[in-house]
């Protein structure tokens, strides 16, 4: 029977980013140590049902896992390991931001066995980070890397995030250098996305662009913050925002890290084992909240009202996926990396050759200069083409 992956989710930050619209909010400690007691409870009971199974990632994140205490982390890890069967070797990852550790949180960590740490950083510059709504500065990051390493961490992400308001190819080139000065073992380094119910959407987002009636006559004061904004932090244009990615690219390469996603780069032997599982599709549960999971056919979400999560415990989500539905996840997440897809894998996976269900498509993109078939590895990858244009690609194989 295949190995398990356990993503459990903390809800929690300090503060909301203005481009952050993931499930997190700040909140008190009081509710942050009742959401502790019901994910240990979500995690002894949905433990049951895999008694049999092995885990081999373990992967913390949100929010900012960090905002718990150095004991409500014990007494999560402490619950995995009674209730699930964990590999000695493990990868168990936790995302963290700078100004959120110390010395005692970090010390707890490495007795819990998280061997893999990934550090919210997204730019080296202070005015980015301000404008970004993040709560550190490049200083403070430097004094959560300086404690990292002396606690002897040395499997760690950092992320980046490029085109933000007011980033200039220079000042986004400096955060490389100075990030990559540093040595971490993995750079995650992700273009800026403006998600509708962000602050930056507020900012930047269409409604704003067209300036419609009905935003100045309801939010004549949000309009006139987010004229002034524009005006002094505009988004980098598409060319400068094309430069930022393919100078990530050069810097990082030269450097020898190597891109294995596309949007995520190590040096070899320090890929992220969790997130290439989510690629591949392995099965993995999702525990807390907003969690998801897939296990066989089976797709579910856990409840996202953390007062019903608190009160009455995980309710959840599912849905099954049909043949084409895992056709589709196979080939727009496989194709997420640089290895790219096997037609071999296919075929075992679903009982009918890739060229049968999919061969139309891939003679297009082939024309196209976006997908190519390596004969050395057997397999369909992106080309770097197809790389810069991969949502395009990846619509031909939906549905």
């Amino acid at each position: 029977m295949n190995n398990l992956s356990l993503y459990i989710h903390i809800p929690f930050c300090i503060r909301k980013c203005h481009y952050c619209d993931f499930l997190s909010a700040p909140c008190d400690e009081e509710t942050r140590q009742k959401y502790v007691d019901a994910l240990c409870r979500e995690i002894i009971q949905r433990a049951e049902e895999f008694q049999n199974r092995k885990v081999d990632t373990i992967f913390f994140g949100g929010g900012t896992p960090s905002v718990l205490s150095a004991e409500q982390m014990e007494q999560i890890v402490s619950t995995i390991r009674r209730h699930f069967q964990i590999l000695s070797d493990a990868e168990i990852s936790m995302e963290m931001n700078p100004g959120t550790v110390n010395k005692e949180k970090l010390e707890t960590y490495k007795k819990l066995g998280i061997n893999r740490l990934s550090i919210g950083l997204q730019s080296a510059d202070n005015e980015e980070l301000k404008i970004l709504g993040r709560i550190h500065t490049w200083e403070n990051f430097l004094q959560t890397w300086e404690m990292v390493r002396e606690e002897g961490f040395f499997n760690v992400n950092i992320d980046l995030m490029s085109a933000l308001p007011g980033q200039t190819l220079e000042s986004y080139g400096e955060t490389l250098r100075k990030v990559l000065a540093l040595k971490p073992e993995h750079i995650s380094a992700y273009s800026l996305i403006i998600e509708e119910g962000t602050q930056f959407y507020k900012w930047f987002g269409e409604e704003y662009e067209g300036q419609s009636e009905q935003v100045v006559q309801g939010n004549a004061t949000d309009m006139n913050e987010a004229l002034s904004i524009r005006k002094s932090k505009a988004l980098p244009d598409e060319i400068t925002d094309r430069k930022m990615y393919e100078l990530t690219k050069t810097l990082l390469e030269e450097q020898g890290y190597y891109r294995y996603e596309i949007s995520n780069y190590a040096l070899k032997g320090y890929e992220c084992k969790h997130n290439i599982g989510y690629w591949k599709r392995k099965e993995y549960l999702g525990l807390g909240l907003g969690a998801a999971s897939l296990i066989s056919d089976i797709r579910s979400t856990n409840i996202t009202d953390l007062q019903t999560y608190l009160e009455v415990g995980n309710q959840k989500e599912e849905t099954k996926l049909s043949a084409t539905d895992q056709m589709e996840e196979f080939m727009f997440l496989g194709l997420r990396m640089m290895e790219g897809i096997s037609p071999t894998e296919f075929e075992e996976q679903f009982g009918q050759s890739l060229q049968e269900v999919y061969g139309t498509q891939i003679a297009k993109l082939e024309k196209q200069g976006l997908l190519e078939f390596c004969r050395e590895t057997q397999r369909y990858a992106l080309t770097l083409q197809g790389i810069d244009v991969s949502n395009q690609v990846f619509v031909e194989f939906i549905q």
